[in-house]
């Protein structure tokens, strides 16, 4: 739709429901939805140093930073990006922004939230799951979120929506109501 942000970041820790949120955006909108940890892993994939996200993630740091840099940059190249991406990531050494914000610049960021208990049982249901949070260290890394994209969205000039996610289809809606309301009020890059 014309007038419609040219990218759009959902954000949110592992197993809020991102992708499939972003999934069912993308049938009525028209973006490329673009998963960053897939992007990532087609990059190491062409290089030939990973075939899954858990080899992707086992490379040492500055190979991960680099296919980061690689996958930011082929975004960045792109028109009408709905990019799925966790935006803040937990490492054994601390918390790292991952929203590449030297080559994207969101128009919209949308930090998709649940219930911690909610999350957690998506990520017990999940065989793929890293990560194994509790009700605590869950609500920290998204209060952390939070922050950390109000951050990059003062210094980008970009907007921010929280969103909770109760049902795909209501919070689908709901973020498509944000779009439509911020095209309106003509507050988006043209």
């Amino acid at each position: 739709m014309p007038g419609f942000p040219k990218t759009i970041a959902i954000v949110g820790v592992p197993g809020v429901g991102k992708t499939t949120i972003c999934r069912i955006l993308s049938e009525n909108l028209d973006h490329v939805f673009i998963n960053y940890g897939e992007l990532m892993l087609e990059v190491a994939g062409e290089r030939g140093l990973a075939g899954t996200l858990e080899e992707l993630f086992s490379l040492p740091m500055d190979q991960q930073h680099n296919i980061w840099r690689e996958a930011a940059h082929r975004v960045s190249e792109m028109k009408g990006v709905l990019l799925d991406l966790h935006g803040l990531d937990r490492s054994p050494i601390g918390y790292l922004v991952s929203l590449p914000v030297e080559f994207i610049t969101p128009d919209l960021i949308i930090i998709l939230e649940a219930d911690p208990q909610d999350i957690i049982k998506r990520r017990i249901a999940d065989s793929k799951r890293r990560m194994h949070d509790n009700p605590s260290t869950l609500r920290e890394h998204m209060e952390l979120l939070r922050t950390a994209m109000f951050v990059c969205a003062a210094l980008m000039g970009s907007i921010v929506s929280v969103v909770e996610n109760r049902t795909p289809e209501r919070t689908a809606s709901e973020i498509t109501e944000i779009i439509k309301a911020a095209e309106d009020l003509g507050i988006l890059r043209g």
